[in-house]
């Protein structure tokens, strides 16, 4: 029984190990927030963070300069749904005119899957938006977890983990990654500042676009190493 473990774990490479260990974590962390989103009253942090992004006592003023609301506004868009549509369609286009048409048909997948998952999930917990600050921002549908945060994940680091294996060295890579998690991250801070999401509506939709994104890069390899995604086809 040892013997045959061992011979498991030899087999499974690190890259994947890790992959998989973060799937994990970012599932365990979903659960645990969604006991929060479900409580009757808000977490202590939720509020406190909140109205950090609001001058003391007034919350219905944000901290910062008149220009950094519209600025904010314009990072959130980022993660709005007509951008990302219109991001992973040029994707799916440029790899159709690539003659990649399983790639293509990845990403597709793999972004209306995540958008599916979110859907599903405010569904389920049915969370209404703060009201303890001003929205700056109008927005109708349920809180929990952030669909921007969320669907920022999924399509941004799905589309930089797949473009990093078809880039030629570490350092664009790095560069590609990089660039992706600082929008994913940019985008759900942006929805705090808004006021339009509690921050555990954020960290969950981190949470679960980073473990679906994890999810698809691993389906990803496992099509290259089968020769279904592959770098020419």
């Amino acid at each position: 029984m040892k013997s045959t473990a061992k011979s498991l774990l030899n087999r499974i490479e690190f890259p994947v190990l890790v992959a998989g260990l973060a799937i994990a974590c970012g599932l365990w962390a979903l659960v645990e927030l969604m006991g929060v989103a479900r409580g009757t009253t808000p977490h202590a942090l939720d509020t406190e963070i909140l109205l950090a992004f609001r001058h003391a006592g007034q919350p219905d003023s944000p901290v910062g300069p008149l220009w950094l609301q519209g600025a904010v506004r314009d990072i959130t868009a980022l993660g709005s749904t007509s951008v990302l549509v219109l991001i992973t369609t040029a994707v799916i286009v440029y790899f159709l005119l690539m003659r990649r048409p399983t790639t293509a048909l990845f990403v597709f997948v793999s972004v209306a899957g995540g958008q599916a998952a979110s859907s599903l999930l405010k569904f389920e917990v049915d969370r209404p938006r703060p009201d303890l600050v001003s929205h700056l921002v109008n927005e109708t549908s349920l809180s929990f977890p952030s669909g921007h945060a969320m669907l920022s994940a999924v399509t941004y680091l799905t589309l930089g983990s797949l473009a990093a294996r078809f880039l030629p060295n570490r350092r664009t890579k790095i560069f590609v990654l990089g660039l992706a998690v600082l929008i994913t991250v940019l985008v759900g801070t942006s929805r705090v500042y808004l006021g339009v999401h509690w921050p555990s509506d954020v960290l969950a939709g981190w949470c679960a676009g980073f473990a679906w994104a994890m999810l698809c890069w691993l389906a990803a390899r496992l099509l290259q190493r089968r020769k279904v995604v592959a770098d020419s086809e």
